[in-house]
């Protein structure tokens, strides 16, 4: 598992281990039943703090991307698809904010850029 951490983001590190775990799933990478690195080993691998990789694995297992079992480890659980959906909804809905933010910026108007938007997905 390939994760990294960007120490200059304004992103918390936990927050940026469980968005690329997420990611990981979500791109098949991981799949149900994929054993996460134990803490430890991912702190040392990533020279961080295991109390931030513990803040991040339970986060994920708070959202139901994952499930501890004490003594075996962490795994990646049955994909909900509804809850992976809704992640990539958000994910699409932030995206799409960025882009309209950055058309205004540009001076473009909205009717424009709903145009722009219409015109990609005939494509």
């Amino acid at each position: 598992m390939k994760i990294i951490i960007n120490h200059s983001s304004m992103i918390p590190i936990y927050e940026q281990i469980v968005e690329q775990v997420k990611a990981l799933i979500r791109n098949g990478k991981l799949k149900e039943n994929d054993n996460l690195p134990s803490v430890r080993s991912l702190a040392k691998e990533l020279k961080i703090s295991a109390l931030t990789v513990k803040k991040a694995y339970d986060s994920l297992e708070n959202e139901g991307f994952t499930v501890t079992i004490h003594g075996k480890g962490t795994y990646v659980t049955a994909t909900n698809t509804e809850l992976l959906l809704e992640e990539q909804k958000k994910e699409l809905e932030s995206d799409l904010e960025r882009v309209i933010q950055k058309g205004r910026c540009y001076g473009i108007s909205d009717e424009d850029i709903k145009k722009l938007f219409e015109l990609i997905l005939e494509g």
